[in-house]
């Protein structure tokens, strides 16, 4: 069954195309056209990443190039890009690594650098293919390289001290713990539920208490793109979750907007990603203080133990939502190498 459009995702669509009209109103006047020709193809959050991304490069163009220098960015036009070519893209991925606004230090690391060309390279596509400007040297820029990351995660014992934590909170400072007796049901059902089924961070705060199905043991999630999906959980995350649903009335009193949300914040609204990112910290660091612990952490420690039990990398990608199996390939290649580790004796080629 669709989303309503109340729901959490229909209303943070609402706010992204809000906050994108009025970013529209400070670029050039040709960025609508691009953003209304990719409006079918991309969701709310791309573009409005796009148009902030965007912003970044014609402001570059009005401090750099002095034709521009006294403009306001609604006023370039398109005659802009028959004064730029590959050097001055190059320049512009240079310039993002580090510079300055309002007296403010910014710095891109390879992924931000990455993100915000790739941006830039849409716009010129979109130009170029509808015959609105007469070159692409975007398109002969290479994409920035980004270096191989170790995927850091929990080891299976350090997941079960996190969740031992969230449920006796005796390491918590004297202040947390006056919260922590309202709130541990509900800490521990979000972190089972994020360390048993590897969703999103954003999937999560956007449940609502009818989106869980206990008959066939699975909640109903809006993936990236807007996608509904099924994701099925175990024996641990039924558990935690019957037990923080039968006292979450009790526990908190959701103001009528939120009635629904499964996840509900201090506040008396609906948990937002923030509280969960913070939440997360805490009861991570009392755990391993070598480790920086994100919710997406937490979904790649779900991911390496579900490829460790199964071995099986298109049934990973498909429960973790990835599009693409490489991107599952690229995360877990390093079980990969264990595994190749481990047989190297495998085979004999003479009897000891």
């Amino acid at each position: 069954m669709a989303k309503n459009d109340n729901s959490y995702h229909a209303q943070k669509d609402k706010e992204q195309i809000k906050k994108l009209d009025q970013l529209l109103d400070e670029l050039p006047k040709f960025c609508k056209t691009f953003f209304r020709g990719i409006e079918q193809t991309t969701s709310s959050s791309t573009r409005l990443g796009y148009a902030y991304d965007l912003r970044i490069f014609f402001n570059f163009i009005r401090e750099k190039n002095p034709l521009y220098k006294n403009k306001e960015l609604y006023e370039i036009d398109l005659t802009l890009f028959d004064h730029l070519d590959t050097v001055d893209i190059e320049d512009y991925l240079h310039y993002l690594q580090m510079y300055y606004k309002d007296d403010t230090e910014y710095m891109n690391k390879e992924q931000g650098v990455k993100r915000k060309f790739s941006a830039l390279r849409q716009l010129y596509n979109y130009l170029y293919c509808h015959n609105m400007i007469d070159d692409n040297p975007a398109s002969k820029v290479s994409t920035p390289k980004l270096r191989a990351k170790e995927i850091i995660r929990l080891d299976p014992n350090e997941v079960a001290d996190m969740l031992d934590q969230a449920e006796s909170g005796v390491k918590l400072t004297k202040k947390q713990q006056q919260f922590h007796e309202k709130t541990k049901l509900r800490d521990v059902a979000l972190l089972t539920l994020l360390l048993g089924t590897g969703i999103r961070v954003s999937e999560c705060v956007g449940l609502d208490v009818n989106d869980v199905d206990f008959d066939n043991g699975c909640i109903k999630v809006i993936r990236k793109g807007g996608k509904e999906a099924i994701v099925y959980f175990g024996d641990e995350v039924e558990d935690a979750l019957k037990e923080y649903m039968e006292h979450r009335l009790e526990l908190f009193t959701p103001v009528e907007d939120d009635l629904n949300a499964l996840f509900i914040s201090s506040k008396h609204r609906r948990i937002s990603v923030r509280a969960v990112e913070l939440l997360v910290k805490k009861y991570s660091s009392l755990t391993t203080t070598l480790k920086h612990i994100t919710p997406h952490k937490l979904r790649s420690t779900y991911g390496t133990q579900l490829y460790k039990e199964t071995g099986d990398i298109y049934l990973v990608a498909d429960v973790l939502g990835h599009r693409d199996v490489n991107t599952t390939k690229k995360h877990y290649a390093a079980i990969d190498d264990e595994r190749r580790l481990k047989i190297r004796n495998a085979v004999q080629l003479r009897e000891k």
